[in-house]
């Protein structure tokens, strides 16, 4: 039981560790656009999220595939900056929920893309065989999972105290937040590595 709460806490702390907010940013624009009412919808989403990026930490401990940092950093903030974009261009349209199938896959890539970024480290963290590291990854996917849930929940009432307590509109909040966003990720990907290469 105390490897579980090692690898359980690690994963918490991979997705809530504001020295790398990439996740962070990442669940922001994700849940904005959502309501609580909507809250199985967006579980749904954030598990797509975590499976994907369980895929890719699996795929890393068995050495089935491996993408340089370098790229792997640009695309993470790529998914970031896409998901913001589509919140700005489908903010206030129905179609939102007509399009979950859609919405869930590219989350589940955005999730593989992420993990991708961990992969390398994760595998280097657990010594042993390949078959070693199954229990201990599981055991982080359930702290990511969790660490995603509270951070979604906090997103949730982040949205409900703006649009109760300061009356900004949902379209309002969802295009304040959404630029907000865009605004950090803009900078940052243009002063990524990649365009030194």
């Amino acid at each position: 039981m105390p490897d579980f709460w090692l690898y359980f806490s690690l994963g918490l702390k991979h997705v809530l560790n504001f020295n790398s907010y990439d996740h962070i940013l990442f669940l922001l624009a994700l849940s904005v656009p959502y309501e609580f009412k909507e809250w199985k919808r967006l579980l749904v989403l954030i598990s797509f999220f975590t499976l994907g990026h369980t895929i890719s930490l699996l795929l890393g401990i068995y050495n089935l595939i491996s993408i340089q940092d370098i790229y792997v950093d640009f695309l993470i903030l790529l998914t970031i900056l896409s998901t913001a974009v589509f919140n700005l261009i489908t903010v206030g349209k129905s179609s939102k929920k007509e399009t979950i199938n859609f919405i869930a896959l590219t989350t589940l890539g955005f999730g593989i893309i992420h993990g991708l970024g961990f992969s390398s480290y994760f595998n280097i963290l657990l010594p042993g065989k390949s078959t070693d590291k199954l229990l201990p990854l599981f055991d982080f996917a359930l702290g990511i999972e969790a660490a995603q849930i509270s951070s979604v929940i906090g997103a949730l009432l982040l949205s409900f105290v703006v649009q109760t307590l300061f009356k900004f509109s949902r379209r309002d909040w969802i295009l304040t937040l959404s630029a907000f966003i865009i605004g950090i990720i803009i900078p940052i990907l243009l002063q990524n590595e990649i365009w030194n290469n």
